[in-house]
């Protein structure tokens, strides 16, 4: 089974680019999603990250707002919340990949925002990076609710320069290209990445 990291900066466009993964067949292990279940009421983590930031769960339903304002400039915090979330969320990702095997999936995707800056690519046979110019990416963050500038560059300061992250891929999807063009693009990959499949079980 060949495993593909999927991963870009902020407002690059990874969310579509799992949609179009897919929707061509290939299970998709969103990190998001997962640490989103983790903190949702009754979520594994949700008691240890309220305990922990009493102060974003004042009823006890954590404040994903509340949260992230706690610990968006302090780093100490950001760790002890990352402490209680990448054991869980790595867990997650290894039965995801294990039920993936055991279904006989040629490919599969982990759609991980900080792969590379965490060192995840190592858990992979290709990278892919979604990937757009400064100022698209700019537009698209600073319109969602609650973005200012100062926040976009916070979040730039801690993420892999785009430019690094396009060097260290084995393939980049540009985002501001047309939908049809990326999603054969896509296929394109997935017809790649079978090939290596096939060339894994050649070897054995």
């Amino acid at each position: 089974m060949i495993v593909l990291g999927l991963t870009g900066s902020i407002g690059m466009g990874k969310s579509v680019a799992a949609a179009a993964f897919r929707d061509a067949g290939v299970p998709v292990f969103d990190a998001d999603k997962a640490v989103h279940d983790l903190m949702a009421p009754h979520g594994k983590a949700a008691a240890r990250v309220a305990r922990a930031f009493p102060e974003a769960a004042p009823d006890g339903v954590i404040s994903r707002q509340k949260l992230g304002a706690l610990v968006f400039a302090d780093k100490a915090r950001l760790e002890k919340l990352e402490g209680i979330l990448h054991p869980l969320v790595r867990e997650q990702e290894s039965d995801f990949l294990l039920q993936s095997h055991r279904a006989g999936h040629a490919v599969v995707v982990l759609e991980i925002p900080l792969l590379l800056e965490t060192g995840g690519e190592r858990l992979c046979d290709g990278v892919v990076v979604v990937s757009a110019p400064e100022d698209v990416q700019a537009a698209r963050v600073l319109s969602r609710p609650g973005m200012t500038e100062e926040k976009l560059a916070a979040i730039r300061a801690r993420q892999m320069p785009d430019e690094e992250k396009r060097a260290r891929a084995d393939f980049v999807i540009d985002t501001t290209r047309p939908q049809e063009e990326n999603l054969q693009g896509i296929k394109n990959i997935v017809t790649v990445a079978k090939g290596w499949n096939d060339d894994k079980a050649g070897d054995k």
